[in-house]
């Protein structure tokens, strides 16, 4: 029906950047949310940043003004510019958005992660 596939992680130092990106494909009528969780080593996953259809955005204390999150509604594309990148940003990064398949029926769906591991 629905896949999101993210691309654009790897591995870089601190203080580096990096952006992600996620694209939506399939049976899309429209897409409201667009959410960026990440998930660390042995802990819980958490959201990151998030974008509405009416491009109120949010994040987590932790990453305020270092991430960037956009999305282009004409591509079904969402973006997450990384910048000042710390240790602790380590994590597998994954999309997710609240997505209607049809006028009435809107659904979540999530992408298959993507690693990004922030080392020297």
């Amino acid at each position: 029906q629905v896949q999101l596939v993210e691309s654009g992680g790897g591995l870089v130092q601190p203080g580096g950047s990096l952006r992600l990106s996620c694209a939506a494909s399939g049976n899309i009528f429209s897409i409201a949310n667009w959410n960026w969780y990440r998930q660390g080593s042995g802990q819980q996953r958490e959201l990151v940043a998030r974008i509405t259809s009416g491009g109120r955005i949010t994040y987590v204390d932790s990453v305020k003004g270092r991430f960037t999150i956009s999305r282009d509604n004409a591509k079904n594309l969402v973006y997450l510019q990384m910048n000042s990148l710390k240790p602790e940003d380590t994590a597998v990064y994954y999309c997710n958005a609240d997505i209607k398949t049809t006028e009435w029926n809107l659904r979540n769906f999530w992408g298959q992660g993507t690693q990004v591991t922030v080392s020297s």
